[in-house]
């Protein structure tokens, strides 16, 4: 390909990708997927009650799995960028050219909103350090509510509200209650309630331009100044970004194991809450399995992410033998964090603890830290500063995987035209450019915990369809392009088991899709995976009349616009109408509880 260029190479190779990377450097990009498990600790423990570390060991079982699929098809391609959304997609060319443009966007628009989701979460402990909201039992609290206790009485139409709201409340209870909040709200910083704008999206959800979203803007802008100095400049500051983030994260998921921390209630007797964000254990019923496949359908959004290693195989220096390394290490590191923090959390906190607001919403998470290894307030600041690098490291990992992914879909004919350049430095700088627009409106609507959710819930669905798309590639790739060398070669069992598992994705993405709060998160999600079909048709169509541009399909021995035999006949086209009728039945099937 003529747009790749050796590191180091001589004046004139502007606007070309730099192979600049061993598996090494590949990895330390790669190293902001840990920390994915604390965007959505307090979400799925909230979900499935005392079922959530489990849910997420299995996730992160067959996250692994899976990714020894795309380390074969990632290594097919050692001339692409982009990922195994683009490395797969190549599989479905012959059967349909829609399917293959739906695989990376639905893989780009689920990756992407890590930036906004991150940033949220940055900006709430930005604002909890220099503008706190006090605590209800602060001495500045409760002088207010000693003096100002007569201002409400139980006949007030207030109380009567609350009880209302509130059922089995007792008046004097309900007036302690709305005292303590006024309390509350009266020493409260105006900054926290401050919204310049704040208006409703319809079918969507209320985008609110306040102070979370200046802040997390700003953030953003510094992740993508850093990421304008090319990939080798990326996996430097990742490479420090990890150190300092993931050491403590080890040692404090390690710690109370070690010390005899771990209550025995709190990781036995596993069984689903009886409701979402419910305090109390149910059952194995229909509702019990809906809210369980839920948490296994959200996790999966942060287990499986570590497939991003394989997104700079055109900036390998030997993308031969790099691209299996750089997956399999980061998966194996993976399996690490997302097995012992969940246990961690769970095993010291409980379920009831779980379900703080700040674990919840991710902005209490360094305190919840803290807790783990009876730290004083010092150590739990410092722990505050950590877990604002690791989302710095977390969005990092985002912006460069996907816009690369923006980048390659452009090149071999999916995408915008537009998206096709690169700077001096060999950064994708008009995707990031659109990755940054996309986010600053996601962020706009992820200022509040239900928005945030909402954003996590619909994008998930276009990462459910990429895996399901790309895990049947590995066998469609077997059959059609058997010819094309493959420096590691997964075992065929595997292969086999992988296309199950897809299968699998498919039921959690039917059943779990509604247990986020939004119970058309699925049809929304198809919508947004829909939107690509247009595009994608202008492209190829209109601007590249009906021809994919020179060299998109090198890798895989085609010449011209010849996509070559459909050796798999009707295989591929069964299991599109298989997956779609198992996310259908299960979504139909699958209801939470009353």
């Amino acid at each position: 390909m003529t747009d790749i260029v050796d590191a180091g190479a001589p004046a004139g190779t502007e606007g070309k990708l730099i192979r600049a990377l061993d598996w090494k450097g590949a990895f330390w990009v790669a190293a902001g997927v840990p920390p994915l498990v604390l965007f959505s600790i307090g979400g799925i423990a909230g979900t499935t009650g005392k079922l959530a570390f489990v849910v997420w060991i299995i996730s992160m079982i067959m996250g692994f799995l899976q990714s020894f699929t795309y380390a074969e098809i990632a290594g097919m391609f050692g001339n692409k960028s982009g990922g195994a959304s683009v490395y797969g997609a190549t599989a479905w060319l012959r059967y349909s050219k829609f399917i293959a443009p739906l695989s990376v966007w639905c893989n780009w628009f689920a990756w992407s909103p890590v930036l906004s989701l991150g940033c949220a979460i940055a900006a709430g402990y930005i604002l909890n350090a220099f503008f706190p909201i006090p605590a209800a039992d602060s001495q500045a609290v409760l002088s207010w509510i000693s003096a100002h206790a007569t201002s409400i009485t139980a006949d007030s139409p207030r109380v009567a509200e609350y009880i209302a709201a509130h059922a089995g409340t007792s008046p004097d209870d309900a007036v302690k209650a709305l005292l303590s909040a006024d309390g509350v709200a009266a020493f409260t910083p105006a900054i926290r309630n401050w919204s310049l704008v704040s208006f409703n999206i319809p079918f969507l959800a209320t985008a609110n331009i306040n102070a979370t979203f200046f802040i997390g803007g700003i953030l953003m802008l510094i992740i993508f100044a850093i990421q304008h100095r090319g990939i080798s400049e990326t996996a430097s500051v990742q490479k420090w970004l990890a150190i300092i983030v993931l050491v403590p994260l080890l040692i404090i998921g390690v710690y109370p194991i070690v010390s005899g921390q771990i209550l025995s209630a709190n990781v036995t007797g596993l069984l689903p809450p009886t409701a979402a964000y419910a305090a109390t254990d149910g059952s194995w019923s229909n509702g019990g399995w809906t809210l369980f496949l839920g948490g296994l359908y959200i996790a999966a959004w942060s287990t499986y992410g570590f497939e991003t290693a394989v997104c700079y195989t055109r900036e390998l220096k030997n993308p031969k033998t790099d691209t299996f390394k750089a997956i399999f290490y980061s998966g194996l590191a993976c399996c690490i964090f997302f097995f012992l923090v969940p246990f961690a959390f769970q095993g010291v906190l409980g379920h009831a603890g779980m379900l703080a607001p700040g674990i919840v919403d991710g902005t209490g998470v360094a305190e919840a830290l803290g807790g783990l290894i009876g730290a004083g307030r010092i150590v739990t600041q410092l722990l505050v500063i950590l877990m604002i690098l690791a989302l710095f490291l977390a969005i990092m990992t985002a912006m460069a995987g996907s816009s690369r992914t923006l980048y390659q879909g452009s090149k071999d004919g999916w995408l915008p035209k537009y998206l096709d350049h690169v700077n001096e430095n060999g950064a994708p700088t008009r995707a990031m450019w659109t990755d940054f627009a996309f986010n600053l409106f996601l962020l706009a609507i992820a200022s509040d915990t239900s928005g945030y959710f909402f954003v996590l819930a619909v994008s998930n669905v276009g990462y459910i369809i990429f895996n399901f798309l790309n895990l049947n590639s590995g066998w469609i790739h077997r059959m059609d392009s058997g010819h094309v060398e493959r420096p590691w070669k997964a075992p065929s069992w595997l292969i086999g088991l992988n296309t199950v598992l897809a299968f699998v994705n498919a039921l959690f993405l039917g059943a779990g899709a509604k247990v986020w709060g939004y119970a058309n998160a699925l049809w929304i999600g198809f919508a947004f995976a829909a939107l690509i079909l247009p595009v994608f048709a202008y492209r190829h169509y209109v601007r590249d009349g009906g021809k994919f541009p020179v060299g998109a399909m090198d890798d895989l021995g085609l010449v011209g616009q010849d996509l070559g035999v459909r050796k798999a006949g009707i295989l591929p086209y069964l299991a599109l109408a298989g997956g779609l009728a198992i996310v259908l039945i299960a979504n139909w099937f699958f209801q939470l509880p009353a």
